[in-house]
């Protein structure tokens, strides 16, 4: 009884058009970019100017989002569906109560489950849609046709890049796989690793003009990050780079970049339903 009372809560806040939350899939061409540190260290960022984060690892392989903050988590995603658990039994606390679900050995399943399963997930998924201010997906590298639909239905996508000549080539062809499936979907490029800020600037330059000339398509530009040795450093140390140091440049860009995005970007959707939930019902239905 007290479920269901819960849940009518819910779904009368959704018709009074609760905030939702907003939910962005971080992503790249090729590994080695950063998108794991930086989606934490976003995700850090935005939950220290009192926003309700859940850091969501869906990074196939290569989930390390616990890792990185020197934490080890008692359930994965992995377990939600073997066990049945609810999402809330695999939530776990990070720094400045941000909320993390980590990925697990067996994510690729998550994937390729039947469409049973693929309910249960998305109904407990549905659940924290009016928890959050954000969700923030850590992708995997590239995208398969099975993951691309956790993409296409995130309300922003995060492309990251190095000014590396493979990893331009690999950003653009992730861009334009998505722009394949979805043309009207906007995407914003992060340039991770810059020697300067004018590499940096030069490197998101060159991708905006190919992805204009080539696809007729307009990305925004997220940020620059600086290379820096402080972030090698907080990886030995599993410490999050701006925890390890606030003050390092990479930390102090960081913080300038979300004080930006927060500022050019409302914080949460509107309208309490979740279109993200929605989009991927249909996937699920059409496969």
């Amino acid at each position: 009884m007290s479920d269901q009372a819960a849940n009518l809560r819910k779904r009368i806040n959704q018709m009074n058009g609760e905030n939702s939350a907003k939910t962005i899939s971080v992503v790249s061409g090729k590994g080695g970019v950063g998108k794991s540190n930086f989606s934490l260290n976003f995700a850090i960022t935005l939950a220290k100017r009192d926003n309700k984060v859940l850091l969501f690892d869906l990074d196939i392989g290569m989930g390390n989002v616990d890792i990185l903050m020197g934490l080890q988590a008692k359930q994965t995603i992995v377990d939600l569906y073997e066990k049945e658990l609810s999402v809330y039994d695999i939530i776990e606390s990070g720094p400045y109560s941000l909320s993390y679900i980590a990925g697990g050995s067996g994510l690729k399943e998550l994937f390729q489950m039947s469409e049973e399963k693929q309910r249960f997930f998305l109904n407990q998924l549905d659940e924290l849609i009016l928890e959050y201010d954000y969700i923030i997906f850590d992708m995997g590298a590239g995208a398969s046709l099975d993951t691309i639909h956790y993409i296409l239905a995130s309300d922003e996508i995060f492309v990251i890049s190095t000014p590396e000549p493979t990893s331009i080539m690999d950003a653009y062809a992730m861009m334009k796989h998505i722009h394949y499936y979805d043309q009207s979907k906007s995407m914003h490029l992060l340039v991770n690793q810059a020697s300067s800020k004018k590499e940096g600037e030069q490197t998101t330059k060159r991708l905006q003009q190919v992805m204009k000339r080539f696809l007729q398509k307009d990305i925004s530009s997220l940020g620059v990050l600086p290379k820096d040795k402080v972030v090698s450093k907080a990886v030995l140390t599993q410490t999050p780079f701006s925890m390890f140091n606030p003050d390092a440049k990479i930390s102090r860009a960081l913080e300038e970049l979300v004080a930006n995005y927060e500022t050019g970007t409302a914080r949460k959707r509107m309208n309490g339903s979740s279109t993200f939930i929605n989009k991927l019902i249909k996937f699920v239905k059409e496969r």
